[in-house]
């Protein structure tokens, strides 16, 4: 038996990658590394205010000196602070080799949850957010930014288990109950 499990949460923007992990930690107390924290530190560093064109150089910047997997470098550091104990979450995995350092890394333990939703979807969820909502054109654009310059598609295409939440939250919370069940074993 594995001692811990490292779950990644995937999925395009509106899938519901956040209230799944909310509903994992309330549910399961495990911990989250939130790669984009790796961002926020380097602004901090750099004593840059945190706004969209800060963040987005700061990415670029990270990725250019350190390589697509910059993000997963610096997510791993912080989960062997943790130890070997737990079950660890993992928010914000992107791209292809953020995902492939992971596995690398941590082989059997690295497991990654796909949560899914049809465009029509996540674009109507997208459009009603209070934060930063957006319309269907800029959605779609976010797509295929995240898919052909992140290769977000990998990861999601790949993952060890794929969650429809096509519904409320109901049907999101039995299937993560099942994931929860699955992952105890």
């Amino acid at each position: 038996m594995l001692k811990r499990r490292i779950v990644a949460i995937v999925g395009l923007p509106g899938s519901g990658k956040t209230e799944a992990i909310n509903y994992l930690i309330k549910k399961s107390a495990w911990p989250k590394i939130y790669l984009g924290n790796a961002t926020f530190e380097e602004l901090e560093k750099r004593g840059l205010p945190v706004n969209e064109k800060n963040e987005r150089m700061i990415r670029e910047s990270l990725r250019k000196k350190y390589g697509m997997a910059c993000y997963a470098l610096w997510a791993i550091k912080k989960i062997e602070e943790l130890g070997e104990s737990q079950n660890i979450l993992i928010e914000s995995l992107y791209s292809w080799d953020e995902y492939l350092e992971f596995k690398k890394v941590f082989k059997e333990e690295f497991l990654v949850v796909a949560v899914y939703a049809s465009p029509k979807t996540r674009y109507a969820r997208l459009g009603k957010r209070p934060i930063r909502p957006l319309t269907p054109k800029e959605a779609q654009s976010r797509d295929f930014a995240q898919i052909g310059n992140l290769a977000q598609a990998g990861p999601i295409a790949i993952a060890d288990y794929t969650i429809i939440n096509e519904g409320g939250r109901s049907g999101l919370s039995k299937n993560l109950n099942m994931l929860i069940n699955v992952l105890k074993k």
